[in-house]
């Protein structure tokens, strides 16, 4: 029997001799990551990264000595759902920082309650947290350790890039350009140095990834021992006990002892590289399972993530998530703050066709001969290739059980990523050009890369300048002295009309008048004919950067609102923007003194009829790729106890029907009771769905009369279809996905009572 253990694989130069064949371009291609890396940690203000909220307090706890989270999704702790995480990433962070006292966390962890997290908006509210002078150097307290533990987060991210070129390196021992393109890459990728220039589990779980990847490429190589199988053991024990999408590595390493077993046509080395790995996994990675299992009932502990999160219901198809593509390539490429910060369009429509090519080209590096495909570079090529695959599975049917459809997701296979791109792109163009392809969008990258802290992240948590009344723009003058504390100088407004579904972009100056203890939030509500609030915009002044608790006396800012008309706004139509201040905690508004009232109307604006095809109102809201709602006409959207409102609806069946669905229409209060209620086939029996032909339209009146006891106020208008087993159909979004099993069309009031009390 061959003898199987060995110190290294066999001809193979030591990782140090292949680090120094990089020579001063993968010097320099680090040195540009750190540099921009850190750039990219001091552009980003505290707690505004992916989940960084969550990650770091998850930090802080096991610092205090608190031990691991108990995850409930009834008693949420400041780490949310990252409770669920495993813990060795928290923990090196942990060690790291716990002499320093971060007893000033809910000071700096200033949560702002309107951020608009997950929605990119024209009118900022992007920031996650108030940000405030404690955050600039010298740094103490809780900025102190988070910025240390981002900082070990660079670290991890420049071993990730050296383990990049190594893989390379490894799977081309000749080649210069592939191995240090694969590096630039890596390095250079926005959303990769936004992620790991932040507290977040991805930067560990990365790095020990392209480790495992990089000693399972070497190995296949060689004839390794068990002493080497056990190393690949103890760094996916490692990665499991970072995140829990590192599993996957299990299979790679299966195939990879597999393939030595093969070549030395020996059970024995299959044995010894199976129990070598699996017995440092189970040792590091046993007692966490067991905990899941014992407080979770899974030893993932991903129920308990998935329970505090929300889960899909009903569960998406594969051509449902396929519609989050752009979601996910924007994620992959730069999408920054709380999935918030979009890069501008033209980085991914640069990004996306050179990374896809390279990466749907990486085949041709064998087919060209340019790979010397032998069957030990073949299997190294289908490790390489097989790891993004087996993440990106993963990753699909995680999207399908909660949200979580971000190309961010994939970075644990970033290095296989980024060395199949540079294989690929070097073998699209001939050998003398074959630099090309790589340099090309590795210049992209680069310039992307310093871009974006300067253009897109820091510019969007800048708190608003400070105006001085005399350089004030012209606008229509206002001066509503809110409570004493402030002025509502006056507006600006750009548009005289719009359109169901359109922002209505107003730029509101104020003045600061008092100090003020309370932080103020502001609202702007746009309001039809009918006293019922149409749009809406909360936020805090200075587009959500600046509270009133910091505003001084005499400070004057601009702030623009945009709020959105609903798209299932009746017209026509007449609607008013009205603006003021209230207390978050207990909804009293801020009176205006010397005119009585809690708000100030600032303008008016007439919405004109919309109809498309003759159909009022028109919108296309789609009930399970059967039935598209195509408009409605409500004749009334006020009545009193006892009266009907009248609605007709529109519909359009976009596919033969063999079933009849049943149509309801209500009007619902706040404690979803039904007030007024009408369910029948369409047109009163008269044109039952199964009859209903692709493409035909059916106009269908219905008219609810709201029940003698209803109290006045403002209640919601909601239709939809359910069949014979009252199961309603689903409201589908874009990309095909279940929104809600009806369609809320917008605002109705109750008014009092007509009839006299006895």
């Amino acid at each position: 029997m061959r003898q199987l253990d060995q110190p290294e694989p066999q001809g193979l130069p030591t990782p140090a001799a292949t680090l120094r064949r990089g020579g001063w371009p993968l010097a320099c291609i680090v040195a540009l990551f750190l540099i921009l890396a850190l750039t990219y940690s001091v552009a980003t203000p505290l707690f505004e990264a992916s989940d960084e909220l969550w990650h770091y307090p998850f930090i802080e706890h096991l610092a205090n000595g608190g031990g691991l989270p108990v995850q409930h999704p009834d008693q949420l702790g400041p780490w949310r759902q990252e409770g669920s995480q495993p813990p060795l990433y928290y923990a090196l962070g942990a060690l790291i920082t716990w002499p320093i006292d971060t007893s000033d966390m809910p000071a700096v962890r200033w949560i702002n309650p309107h951020a608009d997290i997950g929605v990119p908006t024209a009118d900022r509210n992007v920031n996650m947290v108030i940000h405030t002078e404690a955050e600039r150097l010298p740094y103490r307290g809780t900025v102190l350790a988070v910025r240390l533990v981002r900082w070990l987060s660079v670290l991890m991210g420049v071993g990730t890039v050296l383990l990049t070129y190594l893989l390379a390196q490894n799977l081309l021992p000749e080649d210069r350009v592939v191995p240090l393109g694969a590096a630039a890459i890596t390095a250079f990728n926005a959303m990769y140095l936004f992620i790991t220039s932040s507290v977040n589990n991805d930067a560990l779980v990365t790095l020990l990834c392209a480790l495992g990847l990089w000693m399972m490429v070497r190995y296949v190589r060689g004839r390794p021992g068990w002493r080497q199988w056990a190393g690949l053991g103890v760094v996916l024990g490692l990665a499991t006990l970072s995140k829990s999408s590192a599993l996957g590595m299990l299979a790679l390493a299966a195939m990879a002892g597999s393939f030595v077993a093969y070549r030395q046509r020996s059970w024995r080395a299959l044995w010894t590289a199976g129990v070598s790995i699996a017995l440092p996994v189970f040792a590091l990675t046993g007692w966490w399972f067991w905990r899941n299992w014992r407080l979770y009932q899974d030893p993932t502990g991903l129920n308990a993530f998935v329970a505090i999160v929300g889960a899909r219901h009903p569960q998406p198809t594969l051509k449902q998530l396929a519609g989050e593509w752009q979601g996910f390539v924007m994620s992959f490429w730069g999408f920054f703050g709380g999935v918030n910060l979009p890069a501008p369009h033209w980085v991914y429509w640069l990004l996306t066709p050179l990374g896809a090519l390279g990466l749907l080209a990486s085949p041709l590096w064998l087919l060209t001969g340019r790979g010397k495909a032998d069957p030990v570079r073949l299997c190294q090529f289908a490790l390489v290739g097989a790891w993004p695959v087996v993440v990106l599975v993963s990753l699909i049917r995680w999207s399908m059980m909660t949200i979580a459809s971000q190309g961010r997701l994939m970075f644990s296979a970033l290095s296989a990523l980024s060395v199949l791109m540079a294989l690929g792109l070097s073998a699209v163009l001939p050998h003398r050009w074959r630099a090309v392809g790589p340099a090309v969008l590795v210049g992209a990258l680069l310039v992307v890369a310093v871009l974006m802290p300067i253009t897109v992240i820091a510019p969007a948590y800048a708190p608003p300048p400070i105006l001085t009344e005399q350089a004030l723009p012209k606008m229509v003058a206002v001066n509503a002295d809110l409570g004493g504390k402030m002025t509502l100088l006056g507006y600006t407004l750009d548009r005289q009309s719009a359109a169901p579904g359109d922002a209505v972009p107003i730029t509101i100056y104020w003045r600061a008048s008092a100090p003020m203890a309370e932080d103020y939030s502001v609202f702007v509500h746009l309001v039809d004919k009918n006293e019922l609030i149409v749009g809406q915009r909360d936020m805090y002044p200075g587009q959500g950067t600046y509270p009133t608790t910091l505003m001084q006396p005499g400070d004057v800012i601009a702030d623009t609102y945009a709020p959105h008309l609903a798209a299932t706004l009746m017209t026509p139509n007449r609607i008013e923007v009205r603006a003021g201040l209230y207390s978050l905690e207990t909804g009293e508004r801020l009176a205006v003194l010397e005119r009585g009232t809690d708000l100030v109307t600032l303008a008016s604006m007439d919405i004109p009829e919309h109809t498309e095809n003759g159909i009022p109102n028109p919108l296309a809201l789609n009930l399970q790729d059967e039935v598209m709602l195509v408009g409605y006409r409500l004749a009334n959207s006020a009545a009193a106890p006892g009266e009907a409102f009248d609605l007709t609806l529109y519909w359009q069946a976009l596919q033969d029907l063999d079933q009849d669905y049943t149509v309801f229409t209500q009007v619902i209060g706040q404690d979803h009771s039904i007030w007024a209620q009408v369910d029948s086939w369409p047109q009163s029996g008269g044109s039952p769905t199964s009859t209903w032909v692709k493409g035909q339209l059916i106009e269908d009146r219905y008219q609810l009369q709201v029940k003698e006891d209803a109290p006045a106020g403002v209640y919601q208008l909601q239709v939809g279809m359910y069949d014979g087993q009252v199961r309603r159909l689903n409201l589908l979004g874009p990309g095909g996905f279940a929104q809600d099993n009806r369609i809320l069309l917008g605002s109705v009031r109750i008014e009092e009572s007509t009839h006299a009390t006895p």
